[in-house]
């Protein structure tokens, strides 16, 4: 079987600092997500940052790219417009888009949802338990009735998004508040997913459960046959039509 071609972007500004987050992670999140899913036999996963040429996302590796995953935190706005159209683009025409945490603020999932896609959080390390809303989904396959992640950062409702295609998780937090912490999208002929667990200074992305729900999450995103032009309104003539039209 043709191995499912993941890109993992990551804004990589946090993480290439001195302190607690570069010890977590002392090659980049992005480096320690794409190693979780080069663990499975059928996924190939690579790394693009915003420090690179066209931030790494080039016609040529977006052409390459099954499932795009996004991790972005505090340079949303040093994506260029440019480049979040051309990803947004891709996705239109069927490649996946798994955006994660605060990933739901990144110019291309805001585009794909037409919301701001705010929401309310507090940073105390509490715990969080995402229970599985949907047990028959791929996504959650291999997965028990939750996932318990001991210190995370609480997001919460009210969400400014579109309502969900499928509800995949709803996630209860230490300090009361619930969040819709896994949603599903169809966007032209892509297929979206947010998975909100990810916070930088806490090593969720090192969690068996996690690693397993983003693995699941490739397998689910990718899409077989891609709908070329799919952001394209052509115009069609009068002669080209296939039936007559008569006309006084």
């Amino acid at each position: 079987m043709k191995k499912i071609r993941a890109t993992v972007w990551g804004e990589n500004v946090q993480d290439r600092e001195p302190g607690v987050i570069k010890d977590i992670y002392p090659e980049g999140m992005h480096t320690a997500i794409a190693a979780g899913l080069n663990e499975a036999e059928d996924i190939e996963a690579r790394c693009a940052t915003l420090h690179q040429p066209e931030h790494g996302l080039t016609e040529k590796v977006l052409e390459e790219t099954d499932v795009l995953f996004w991790w972005g935190h505090v340079a949303h706005d040093k994506v260029s417009d440019e480049i979040a159209e051309r990803a947004q683009k891709r996705a239109l025409e069927g490649m996946g888009l798994v955006a994660l945490h605060s990933g739901h603020m990144s110019k291309v999932f805001r585009r794909l949802m037409g919301t701001n896609c705010s929401l309310r959080w507090r940073e105390v390390d509490e715990r969080q338990r995402l229970w599985v809303c949907n047990p028959g989904h791929r996504i959650v396959q291999g997965l028990g009735e939750c996932i318990e992640i001991p210190k995370s950062e609480m997001y919460g409702e009210p969400f400014m998004i579109p309502p969900p295609h499928e509800q995949i998780f709803i996630s209860w937090f230490e300090g009361g508040e619930v969040f819709r912490s896994g949603c599903t999208w169809l966007r032209g002929n892509g297929k979206i997913f947010y998975f909100s667990p990810g916070h930088e200074t806490l090593p969720i992305y090192y969690q068996e459960e996690i690693k397993l729900v983003l693995k699941n999450a490739a397998r689910w995103a990718r899409q077989e046959h891609l709908w070329k032009g799919a952001d394209h309104c052509p115009q069609i003539p009068l002669e080209k039509t296939r039936e007559k039209i008569g006309r006084k």
